[in-house]
């Protein structure tokens, strides 16, 4: 139980700071006001949900994961090609939507990898889950 609650945990930890940084790489680019309050609401809700992991963290005396560099490389190298063909809000609603899609992806295989991760722990994923699916919900109405 401790192990895939650790490793669920840690993979919480990365897929949080990765929503956290493509946010942030791409709420500058937005010029619809009310698109952009929803990215930064988005950001928020991560960063309520990256204290509670750092919370759990501490608790087990464990260290957090950062996403793997490749898959910052390649966000960061897709965001600036396509924001760099010229910055438009579908774009980045498109940008967006294809991570929020990769995370609860990524989610549900390690809530299916790490089955005997005790219920808080598991929560917290599904808690991750239920913000990416809210925010690619809210960015259809831009695609």
């Amino acid at each position: 139980m401790e192990a895939d609650s650790l490793k669920l945990l840690k993979e919480c930890d990365a897929g949080v700071k990765m929503g956290i940084s493509s946010l942030d790489e791409v709420i500058e680019s937005v010029s619809d006001l009310e698109l952009r309050d929803i990215l930064k609401e988005s950001r928020r809700r991560h960063e309520v949900l990256k204290k509670r992991v750092e919370e759990y963290l501490k608790k087990y005396r464990e260290e957090g994961k950062e996403p793997p560099t490749m898959a910052k490389a390649m966000s960061w190298i897709k965001t600036n090609w396509k924001l760099a063909v010229g910055e438009s809000d579908d774009k980045v609603a498109d940008l967006v939507t294809d991570g929020c899609n990769m995370g609860i992806k990524s989610l549900h295989r390690y809530l299916n990898q790490y089955p005997a991760a005790k219920k808080e722990i598991r929560g917290l994923a599904q808690d991750l889950v239920v913000v990416e699916e809210e925010l690619g919900k809210k960015l259809r109405n831009y695609l």
